[in-house]
């Protein structure tokens, strides 16, 4: 078997590795975790070692499962719960709530073991590109569970220099179709299609969004689907504290005096956003693969 640091710093290829890979870690880490300190719901672990001390990021509470024969039955049936949505059958109103919170316990183990992991094993400014990175395939992999087509795209736009004609890049972490196959291409975005911004964080990412969507929609010479989809907005603060990182305030200029964005989406939402006029712009995750993203995809009529 493969040492566990070098299969964390590995792409992930389909939504099962996900799951071996956090059962993995999960009877991994609880056993070099040594102490926590809480702050609200959440709670901020340690491992000591020999005079070495590692901090490992905030977790939920409310949103982490460390058993792991719990954790194997939540990925079940989030695995059940996918199918339904592959096959577009229709769930029930009242079993929604219910059939979300296993959803977002799932993935939200997931992509926190996989933080947990790098934290202890990892070496910290490649770590945080291991942990960018695995958040996008954990959604690519969503997104394949349920049926759709996609593909990373890079726009290349040209511009003007006084070397000449030059290409901006313009990298969409994923465009999302409605169609058996993606028809966007390197030059240009269809009209129909989804562009997903995929980022454990909104720090310092915030106004790329929105740039990114004004640039598209400019280029493009016709509207663009475009969204956001974040892990969560929390960081230590201290040895015992946290503090929330998104920026709410420039969130609603943005979203006032720059254009808005489709939707903009959480696994562990910040708490600003369960309060007007944010929670009108931020939703959960799971409204993005039960409802939202059936309606995005819809062809204008």
């Amino acid at each position: 078997m493969k040492p566990l640091i070098q299969q964390l710093q590995e792409k992930q290829e389909s939504f099962d590795t996900f799951i071996d890979l956090t059962k993995r870690i999960l009877s991994y880490a609880p056993n070099v975790l040594s102490a926590k300190y809480t702050k609200g719901v959440y709670d901020l672990y340690i491992a000591e070692s020999a005079n070495n001390i590692k901090r490992v990021r905030p977790v939920n509470r409310e949103l982490i499962i460390w058993d792991i024969s719990e954790f194997e039955k939540c990925a079940s049936n989030t695995k059940e719960i996918l199918n339904h949505l592959y096959q577009r059958q229709k769930i029930e109103a009242k079993y929604k709530r219910n059939l979300k919170n296993q959803v977002n316990k799932t993935l939200y183990t997931i992509q926190q073991m996989i933080g947990i992991g790098l934290d202890l094993l990892g070496e910290s400014n490649s770590s945080r590109k291991h942990v960018g990175n695995r958040f996008e395939e954990l959604i690519r992999s969503i997104i394949n569970e349920i049926g759709l087509a996609n593909k990373r795209i890079v726009l290349k736009i040209p511009y003007s220099s006084s070397e000449g004609t030059k290409i901006y890049r313009c990298e969409n972490d994923l465009i999302v179709s409605p169609y058996a196959k993606v028809e966007s291409t390197e030059n240009n975005i269809d009209e129909n299609e989804l562009v997903l911004s995929v980022k454990t964080t909104s720090k310092d990412r915030m106004g790329k969004m929105f740039i990114d969507k004004m640039l598209l929609e400019r280029f493009n010479n016709h509207p663009i689907k475009f969204i956001g989809i974040f892990l969560n907005d929390v960081q230590r603060k201290s040895e015992e504290s946290i503090s929330h990182t998104l920026v709410s305030g420039l969130f609603m200029v943005y979203s006032s005096f720059l254009v808005e964005l489709d939707g903009v989406f959480y696994i562990d939402k910040p708490p600003v956003t369960d309060r007007e006029p944010h929670s009108k712009f931020i939703k959960s995750f799971t409204d993005f693969i039960f409802d939202d993203i059936w309606k995005l995809l819809q062809s204008p009529s």
